[in-house]
């Protein structure tokens, strides 16, 4: 079995382009070994400030990591113990309706893309196309015009030498530009650097269920400036996803029911990725359980992934200490609520081990049973670091009655780089395929270890068979491969919507922030199709959702034209 300190070929390879340090000619100086120790030496240094032997945590540590159970998101493995020690993911950063703030928050964004994270923004308060500018007695551009300019800008710096930026633009679906926005991606290659969602709220669900008209509304008067069909809207957000795979679709008011901390602002944006709603200012760091390596004998073990959980939020936890913020802004709003996201990544590999096919309703309940355990777990950890260390500092003005060391506790990222170090599938999505072409790094080869025993175990593992199923969006009528293991194997494309759907609810019910996944669609597939699933997204109680069409974008993470990642910023570009 490989470890971090050991790693597989094609996890070398990642450390080698993303992880291990260079010197200055460009060339490789440091071992797996040499960054596992780096990270939990920088991590578990904290836990002198808080009475406990650094020494003691740092085995710890160091010995969840090798084992590849647990990850942190890649700015702890890139910059942990470097001169940058920026260790967070997610950032959000808030736009205010003037020039001079608008190039304030594009010199911000800079400084968190060079330091390898990834930004979310809402555009939402820029005041409209056309609208006037009394400083100038000229017009305004509006938002999407200033979106080109940060897109161009973060095509300029690859984050941290090594990856490129990537960013979430949100629009309210009141804003007199939201034609635009929700059609901007329609011409390729088009703000490239940005994940697109319309920002929904209670009124615009209530307009679209009534057949209604709906307001919208300039955010500099807050006066209702024109009036559309909602239904057209919402049919016009569809098609654009449909024909794009942009914008996805958030639902603000499941999202400000969640904020455990109303008195400090209202959450307008989140990450790239989706899975973190956050305030201005505010960042996340993030980690993602194994669940492949939580299994024994065809059942989960609840000991173990106990254990794991318990000391991934501990680790998170020292990891805002440890880190080293861009601004000192994003430092304050940090250490004011202390926010961590515990996820997960190898859940097709878990179900693969226990015997269930993704497709199914043992399924979904696979994913809300181990997601349960694992909030439960969170939280039981994160009072327990209250008791020592103190709640977060704006405990006070949070909805928690117990005192507790985090505000939020679990996100479920996409986990795009550390899936590939782990060696399982990605995040909570079924696989893409048993054998499948990554566009990264110059291009990998991922091939699906569990069904490479169970073609030995079965004997029908002979030469030709990789060859054959290389990049195919499906096994399920290659007649060699036994129905029994087709069954376990379920694509992204074998998987109905509603399946989709279903299992991010699961997980969605039992995390704090949000769930960051696809429902993969069939070139085939209508628009009538993916405004349904926006509906039923909705009805379901998720925080936002994504859909991706086969065929709707000509450069793709994964595959042949036939998958897509979760998003753009783990996975090595937007969707």
């Amino acid at each position: 079995m490989h470890t971090l300190s050991d790693p597989s070929p094609v996890a070398r390879r990642v450390l080698e382009e993303r992880c291990l340090r260079r010197d200055d000619a460009g060339e490789v100086v440091e071992t797996p070994t040499e960054l596992l120790e780096r990270i939990a030496t920088t991590v578990a240094a904290v836990e002198e400030a808080y009475g406990s032997d650094p020494t003691a945590v740092d085995d710890e540590f160091a010995a969840m990591l090798d084992s590849l159970d647990f990850l942190p998101n890649s700015p702890v493995l890139m910059n942990a113990g470097t001169g940058s020690n920026q260790l967070a993911a997610c950032f959000v950063l808030p736009v205010e309706d003037s020039l001079g703030g608008i190039f304030s928050t594009l010199s911000d964004a800079a400084l968190v893309h060079q330091s390898g994270g990834g930004t979310g923004f809402s555009f939402s308060k820029l005041r409209p196309r056309g609208d006037v500018v009394h400083e100038t007695g000229g017009v305004a551009s509006g938002p999407v015009s200033f979106m080109r300019i940060f897109d161009t800008a973060t095509e300029q710096i690859k984050q941290g030498g090594r990856r490129r930026g990537a960013n979430m633009g949100v629009l309210a679906a009141s804003h007199p530009d939201i034609g635009e926005f929700v059609a901007a991606k329609r011409q390729e290659g088009v703000l490239r650097n940005f994940n697109l969602s319309v920002g929904t709220d209670e009124r615009f669900w209530t307009a679209v269920e009534r057949g209604e008209q709906y307001d919208l509304v300039n955010p500099r008067t807050g006066e209702p400036v024109d009036r559309v069909d909602a239904n057209e809207l919402l049919d016009g957000i569809a098609a654009a996803a449909w024909a794009t795979g942009d914008p996805g679709v958030l639902f603000f008011d499941t999202i400000d029911a969640a904020n455990p901390t109303p008195p400090l602002g209202h959450i307008e944006a989140l990450n790239p990725c989706g899975e973190t709603p956050l305030l201005p200012y505010e960042a996340c760091v993030l980690g993602s359980v194994n669940l492949g390596h939580m299994t024994t004998g065809g059942e989960v073990d609840w000991d173990h992934l106990g254990r794991t959980v318990r000391l991934g939020v501990r680790f998170l936890d020292d990891t805002i200490d440890a880190c080293s913020y861009p601004l000192p802004a994003i430092e304050t709003a940090v250490t004011r609520t202390r926010k961590i996201g515990l996820g997960v990544m190898g859940f097709h590999d878990m179900l693969v081990d226990l015997g269930v096919a993704y497709d199914s309703d043992e399924a979904v309940e696979v994913a809300e049973e181990v997601m349960a355990f694992v909030s439960d777990r969170a939280w039981a950890a994160s009072a327990e670091l209250a008791d020592d260390r103190g709640p977060f500092p704006a405990f006070d003005r949070s909805t928690f009655r117990k005192p507790v060391r985090n505000a939020t506790t679990t996100a479920v990222a996409p986990t795009g780089t550390i899936s590939m170090l782990a060696g399982c599938s990605s995040g909570i999505e079924p696989i893409y395929g048993v054998v499948v072409e990554k566009h990264v790094l110059g291009g990998v080869e991922l091939v699906d270890e569990r069904f490479v025993a169970l073609a030995s175990e079965h004997g029908f593992d002979d030469e030709s068979l990789l060859d054959e199923l290389r990049d195919r969006s499906s096994i399920q009528d290659v007649a060699k491969i036994p129905a029994d293991v087709r069954r376990l194997f379920q694509t992204s494309h074998d998987v109905t919507p509603a399946r989709h759907l279903a299992v991010q609810a699961a997980f969605q019910r039992h995390t704090d922030n949000a769930v960051s996944k696809t429902v993969n669609l069939p070139e085939s597939a209508s628009t009538a199709d993916v405004r349904e699933i926006f509906v039923q997204a909705r009805a379901l109680g998720l925080k936002g959702v994504t859909v991706f069409r086969t065929g709707s974008r000509q450069a793709q993470v994964l595959g042949s034209s036939t998958a897509k990642d979760a998003c753009g910023y783990e996975c090595d570009g937007p969707r």
